[in-house]
């Protein structure tokens, strides 16, 4: 088991500043590159792979998650961080080189090797080093990081492609990195205790194939290739029978990457559902909404941005106050209570409309905030309460890694609907076609909106209908979001009674 010497509490804020740092950095990449990559096609090219900037980060991402989780926990925390921290780096600076959406692509990965080494094990030093009576208030502020970047990303993202160049969205890890390195690296002391572990190869060569077919079968479904399609249909093949050799493979490894054995402590099997629900349920408002305000209300990419600072601001107060309140309030009664805010929020953005004011939607967003915040701190604390410190590095990426799967899942499920409602509102608007539209705009397409010159060049008549078209589209996901959403209240009234207890907590395993 690996300890960290708690009584030293020197340098104990250098050191989560420094975690502070890694988390920022390696949750923030994904979206703040979103928003760049209508600069990074068009300056680069290959429009048809672009695709393959995102999967190829998503995909080391999730599959290290798991992996690098369980390595921790049998070598060391540090060694894995700082291997994290120097790769994620090492593919910031390529990526900021990159002359082609191939090599960028590439680059990408090696980032996302390094994001699944980050992320999990900032988690888990964070439990380790802290002690318990003290993790709440800094749970607290970890979870308002972690739920902050998925909103500050893209709006950061934008500010660094308009007035720098999209370079910049890479370059500007570097020196962040480089401070994380050094804090963790010099105030970060670990008991050189280690335990001799056979390494699970089966199940972690059989993860990373299960989570590859997936992705890019998510990916590529719908877009260049049709679903019904062999290579998609090959795809979601190969997922299954790797998935189903994965299991096997867990269900005999002596130390396997995932426990299984976990999922049958109620706090956590009840935790993990928990991060995926949310997940799902978080993204179809935090993808949506700028969509909605660049398509339907006809802002741009910035204002788009500062938009969602209302539902940031709300995701950090809960995600604090969550902090503060799992000493001395069940994980049931903080998840289950905020939960219903999500549901609420969805609920409230069903029903607006073309013509619905900003300030209300603003009040609407403030409240999913509320809703998803106290989930990012609260669930990395009830997920580890019933296991062994020498399990919590498995445990810790065993969240992240199913609340990434959740998004994942939730952005394509979502989007497939979404182009499908939209598709179809179209074609009952438009029976005929209309030969009043430009050539250049596709009706089919629901982000052509989106391009200020194609809306100018859109009569007036017609572009109400289609404005009626695409908001009664994404309200229509709004409504599918409260499905996931409900079931998360569901699965947080399933945690018990529980709340995080320091003295029990010390008294079980010391500290």
């Amino acid at each position: 088991m690996n300890k960290t010497n708690t009584r030293n509490t020197t340098g104990m804020g250098w050191i989560i500043a420094g975690l502070l740092l890694s988390l920022l950095m390696a949750s923030m990449d994904n979206t703040i590159v979103a928003t760049a990559m209508g600069t990074i096609v068009g300056e680069l090219g290959g429009l048809d792979q672009f695709v393959w900037v995102t999967s190829a980060y998503m995909v080391a991402e999730m599959a290290g998650m798991p992996i690098f989780g369980k390595l921790s926990d049998m070598y060391g925390r540090k060694r894995f961080f700082l291997f994290g921290i120097i790769v994620f780096m090492i593919g910031s600076a390529l990526c900021g080189t990159a002359s082609s959406i191939a090599e960028l692509s590439l680059f990408r990965a090696i980032q996302g090797i390094g994001a699944g080494a980050l992320v999990p094990i900032t988690f888990t030093i964070l439990l380790d080093a802290v002690s318990p009576e003290n993790r709440g208030k800094l749970m607290g502020l970890f979870g308002a990081v972690f739920g902050l970047s998925s909103v500050f990303g893209p709006l950061l993202g934008a500010f660094l492609t308009d007035y720098w160049s999209w370079q910049w969205i890479f370059y500007i890890n570097l020196p962040l990195g480089v401070a994380a390195l050094m804090l963790v690296y010099k105030f970060y002391k670990e008991s050189p205790a280690r335990s001799k572990q056979q390494i699970d190869w089966l199940g972690a060569l059989s993860l990373i194939g299960a989570i590859i077919c997936l992705i890019f079968s998510l990916e590529l479904g719908g877009k260049l290739f049709a679903w019904d399609s062999w290579p998609i249909i090959g795809l979601l093949g190969g997922f299954l029978i790797l998935a189903v050799l994965f299991i096997f493979a867990e269900r005999r490894a002596l130390e396997p990457i995932i426990s299984f054995a976990m999922f049958k402590v109620r706090l956590f099997a009840s935790s993990t559902l928990i991060a995926v629900l949310s997940g799902a349920a978080f993204i179809a408002a935090s993808v949506y909404l700028p969509i909605y305000i660049q398509g339907v209300l006809g802002g741009t990419a910035t204002n788009s941005g500062f938009m969602l600072l209302p539902m940031m601001l709300g995701t950090v107060v809960t995600a604090t106050l969550g902090g503060f309140l799992m000493a001395r309030l069940s994980y049931r009664t903080i998840l289950a209570s905020t939960l219903l805010l999500l549901v609420i929020g969805l609920a409230l953005l069903t029903t607006i409309t073309a013509g619905t004011p900003r300030i209300v939607i603003t009040i609407y967003m403030i409240i999913v905030g509320l809703g998803i915040g106290a989930s990012f701190s609260v669930l990395s604390n009830a997920v580890i309460q019933d296991i062994p410190p020498s399990e919590r590095g498995s445990a810790t990426s065993t969240l992240n890694f199913l609340r990434s799967l959740g998004m994942m899942l939730g952005i394509t499920t979502f989007g497939i609907l979404q182009n499908h409602l939209m598709t179809r509102k179209l074609t009952e608007m438009f029976p005929g076609g209309t030969t009043d539209i430009p050539q250049n705009v596709n009706l089919k397409d629901p982000y052509v909106l989106m391009d200020p010159s194609a809306r100018a060049a859109i009569p007036e008549g017609i572009l109400d209908r289609l404005l009626s078209g695409v908001s009664s589209s994404i309200t229509d996901i709004f409504m599918w979001g409260l499905i996931p959403a409900v079931l998360a209240v569901l699965a947080a009234c399933a945690m018990g009674h529980k709340k995080h207890d320091p003295k029990a907590e010390m008294e079980a395993y010391g500290h």
